[in-house]
């Protein structure tokens, strides 16, 4: 009989787990975040030439700045997540001055009206 439940145990427990890993297979899209496997303050990094254009309204906006920008644009989701990130504070990163660079860089396709921390993209 303790064996019979010992069996019982081992079986229940390999049962839910092999229901946990498929589910762990399925749902691993929620699980990455906005910018998938990336790590989103290295992305944030990558922005690096961007900075002074994302803290002041009037500031130029750089050619690489504008190049970036314009591939982080295929997933504005990404793109908001990074312009909230720890690195993009600490550098002084305005995410209100921010969304206003794909206009700035006259990027034909953009998010307008895709909301960013409150503040849309235009």
């Amino acid at each position: 009989m303790k064996t019979q439940v010992k069996y019982m145990w081992v079986v229940v427990f390999v049962v839910s787990m092999s229901i946990a890993g498929f589910n762990g297979v399925d749902a691993t899209h929620d699980y990455y975040g906005p910018c998938g496997k990336h790590d989103i303050e290295k992305e944030a990094q990558k922005l690096s030439p961007c900075t002074y254009a994302a803290k002041y309204w009037r500031a130029p906006v750089s050619e690489r700045c504008c190049a970036i920008i314009e591939k982080k644009l295929s997933n504005p989701g990404c793109l908001c997540a990074i312009l909230q990130t720890r690195t993009a504070y600490n550098a002084g990163v305005r995410p209100e001055v921010a969304v206003t660079i794909p206009k700035r860089c006259n990027i034909a396709v953009r998010p307008v009206g895709h909301k960013c921390g409150g503040f849309p993209f235009v």
